[in-house]
Formats: structure tokens, sequence, C-alpha cells
């Protein structure tokens, strides 16, 4: 299980190829006796992978030393699947067909624990957290490691003088679990969903009486969540029968996004042990349920002053330097969204006059636009809300495509043009209406190779296509009720 280095011995793998700081080095040196402290047994590593959904191992806590020296191997075929867990390359060939050797025959990467990540998680005993990051046995980052990927897009920010800071306000459903169908015939791949019933009948928009009927498991949601250190702001029943929102505060840098894929696991962990299901899945095929969105507020901050440089005391509310990041976001957001948007049932969330964006538009507090700029002359919490995503996407791949656009915007000095009143009668550019028409979007745009680099889109991209060709080949109750009988 542990990483050895190229002669087969066991080797200080996290300090010769100096892959921690001094701040994590120290960090770590605390470890062992925190979790001595806490009276820990077992730790979780875990990892987020292509659809930052986090895997990883569990070790006892006697082999926490040894990792946080040797860090710990793990399968590489688990970055080379789609959403229903098939392996979409072939890593029994040459180079795994991604022109790669350390995939081939499924090999093994190394996780490297963040060791500033440590958690006790509180929903089970005794047990502990920490996420890592994914290198190869010479030391290298695994290029196909989202985290890295956002990692290495923030170090460009940071060369332009600036952090990115990000709030995030995520929906979600809530259910009862009737059936958790765990019979070998509901098995497969993927296996049959739980059957539920609803904790709400919704239609009451923040409804103080809805709020009331689902406080006993948000009170254990809210209790857990912030013994995790995640910084919850609010907990909201949102307005589809048994949807709810989560907000946590603004935070800098990879913590947002680190915070968003904890928030999202512990969630449905938290919540299964109650014998509740939380799904993240943007549009559920229950009756009358309401699409849910993840809308992304985002701003920089000045790295020596620590200003939010959106702010400005002009009128418009958004400083010379907002716009030229706002346009960039313009400028890149049909070939972004794969990113926001990366399955295909989110797109059913993209209506006119849903209070979800259906073109690339945007607008002053309007929450019919795109792009949302909030903020008064002067208002140090002056950002832009991205309410494009759904709540199942990859933290680190959304965030990264909107820090990268963003900063192309203020490279070039774009503007964004006028804001717009009517964002679902403007004459403005359509969002993707499905995922095979925003992987089109993306693979047609040069900028996110240039990026990303041309081997991960080209990565991406096949995942995604697996996805769409599995789907185009399932015949849908749609197709039956139409020409089933007609025919």
């Amino acid at each position: 299980m542990l990483a050895r280095d190229r002669t087969g011995q066991h080797g200080d793998f996290i300090d010769r190829y100096g892959l921690w700081s001094d701040e994590d080095a120290a960090r770590a040196s605390k470890l062992e006796q925190e979790a001595a402290q806490r009276e820990v047994e077992v730790i979780r590593l875990s990892f987020a992978d292509q659809h930052g959904l986090l895997r990883g191992k569990t070790i006892v806590v006697d082999e926490l030393p040894a990792v946080l020296r040797h860090g710990c191997n793990i399968v590489s075929s688990l970055l080379l699947k789609d959403t229903s867990d098939r392996t979409v390359f072939p890593v029994f060939t040459a180079c795994a067909g991604i022109r790669l050797r350390d995939f081939e025959g499924a090999g093994d990467v190394i996780m490297v624990p963040v060791p500033s990540t440590f958690r006790v998680l509180p929903w089970t005993p005794k047990t502990a957290w920490l996420l890592c990051d994914l290198y190869f046995a010479d030391g290298k980052p695994v290029p196909f490691s989202t985290r890295f990927l956002y990692k290495r897009a923030l170090g460009r920010l940071e060369a332009a003088g600036f952090d990115f800071v990000a709030g995030l306000e995520v929906e979600f459903h809530l259910f009862k679990i009737e059936n958790p169908h765990l019979q070998p015939s509901d098995a497969g791949q993927p296996g049959q969903p739980p059957e539920v019933s609803l904790v709400t009948q919704g239609y009451r928009y923040m409804s103080e009486a809805r709020y009331d009927q689902l406080d006993e498991i948000l009170a254990i949601l809210r209790r857990d969540l912030q013994a995790l250190c995640l910084q919850l702001r609010s907990l909201e029943v949102e307005y589809g029968p048994s949807q709810c929102e989560l907000t946590l505060a603004a935070a800098t840098g990879i913590e947002s996004a680190d915070g968003m894929v904890l928030l999202r696991s512990a969630v449905k962990q938290i919540c299964r042990r109650h014998g509740y299901h939380a799904t993240f899945m943007c549009r559920p095929r229950l009756p009358a349920h309401i699409s849910a969105g993840w809308h992304l507020h985002q701003s920089l901050c000045d790295r020596r002053s620590q200003r939010n440089v959106f702010s400005t005391d002009d009128a418009n509310g958004l400083s010379v330097i907002g716009e030229q990041y706002l346009a960039g976001l313009l400028a890149h957001a049909r070939s972004a969204t794969v990113f926001g948007t990366p399955t295909i049932n989110g797109y059913k969330r993209y209506r006119s006059h849903s209070m979800a964006p259906d073109r690339v538009a945007w607008g002053r507090g309007n929450r019919g636009a795109m792009l949302r700029v909030l903020g008064s002359p002067g208002d140090p919490a002056t950002r832009i809300e991205n309410r494009i995503g759904e709540p199942a996407a990859n933290p680190y791949l959304y965030m990264a495509s909107q820090v990268l656009s963003g900063l192309s915007g203020i490279e070039q000095r774009l503007t964004p043009g006028e804001p717009v009143d009517a964002p679902y009668d403007v004459d403005a550019p359509l969002l993707p209406r499905t995922l095979s028409e925003a992987v089109q979007a993306l693979r047609a745009d040069s900028f996110f190779r240039r990026e990303l680099g041309d081997d991960f889109v080209e990565y991406y991209l096949r995942i995604k296509e697996a996805e769409i060709e599995r789907f185009n080949l399932e015949v849908t109750e749609w197709e039956q009720r139409e020409y089933f009988e007609m025919f």
C-alpha cells in the first residue's frame, strides 16, 4: 500500500520530492498526536476524481506515520471511469490509450495527504478524514487530477497579483428512504436508486412552516457540518418539493473547492445514516420537481492589500478590473458550460423565465441573467454570481474555468457590453441545450486546450462522450409512450 521508489525500496517519498510546504510539514508533525488525543482509530484518505466525487482508502491509525512519509498507493484506473464506474480507456493496452505509461495496466498512483484538511468526522465514531493530492512514482503530479489543475489556475492568478474568493449557494433535494433497493436483482452499473417519499410538499418558498417540518434532519446537518469547520451561513427551504439550499461563507483559493467536495459527501453520508436520501442531481425524475442549481459567487482580492478589486465607488457598482473579469466569463461561457454543468440531466434546468439562465448575458441584480453583478458603490462584498452551475459539478473544474476565463478578460482588457433587463429576450448567444452541444463547444475552443492542456481536454471529452453514448443507447419511457402503440 505504501509508495515505493523506483528501486523498489521504501523511501520518504513526500520529503524526497518536496511535495509539502513548510506549513504542510509543520501541520503533519502534529497529526499523530491529534489523532491519539481524539481517539481516532481509522482515517479515510480521499481524493476528488474527475467527477468531483471522493474516492480513496481507509487506513488504521497505526499506518498514519508511514502514510505521512510515503503516501498511499491507489489504482490509477479510478481516473479513467465515467459516471457508471465503467472504465472508458483501454488500460491494458500500450499507454492505456492516453499516451501515459503510468496508467498502463491499471497501475498505481500515490495519494499524498494535505495535512490542513484533517477532520474528525462527527457522524461516525473514531474516524478521521484527509483529502489527498495525486502523484506519479517520480513525484510529478497526475495531470488529470482536477485539484492540481485548479491549483495551477490559482497560481496563474496569484502571479497576476490576485486571490480568488468564492462563496457557495448550493441547492439539493432531501427525501425519506422507503426502500433502499438492496436486493441482488437491484444491483447494476449503475444500480437501482432508492425508492423515496417527500419530506415537504414544497411551493412554500422559504416558508418557516415548511422549514419546521425539516428541522429534525436540518439540525443534525447543521451541527455536523459546523463540527467539520465548514463555514455554514444558512439553511433554507427552496421552492420545490423536498428542495433545500445551503450557503457557505466566502473562502479564498483552494479552500472553497475543497469545502464543496466535503460538503456534498458529508450531507449525503449524514442523511443516509438517519434514513434520508440527499441528492445533488439537478432534476430528479419525480412528479412536479424543480431543478436544483449551484450559484457560484466570485470576486478577486489584491494579494497585498487584501482589498476586493471588484469594489468601486463608481455608480456602476463594478470596477474596471471587475468588468474585464466579467467580460472574460462571457467570452468563454459556452465552452466553459461543460465544467459547470457536466451531466446530461443538468441541461433540463436551462429554461426561459425560470430563474435559470438560457443565454450568455449579464445583469445587475437580475436573477434571470447568467451572470449577476451584486454590490453597491463602495461595497466590499461586490461580486459576480454565476448562475450556470448544477450541484453535481466538479468544483475544481467549475472554479478553474471561472478563474482562467476571468483572468483572460483582464489580460486582454475586454469589455462586457451593457447589462440586460430582459435576459430571456435579449439577442445573445444561447447556452448549450444538451451535454452533447456543450462537449462540441469545448472541443471547438482553443482557449481551454491551451489553459488546461490538450491532453486533459481530450481525456475529459472522451469520458463525457462515453456517458452520452450510453444514454443514446437507452430506450426511454418517452419513446415507449410515443411509438410503441402508434407504429
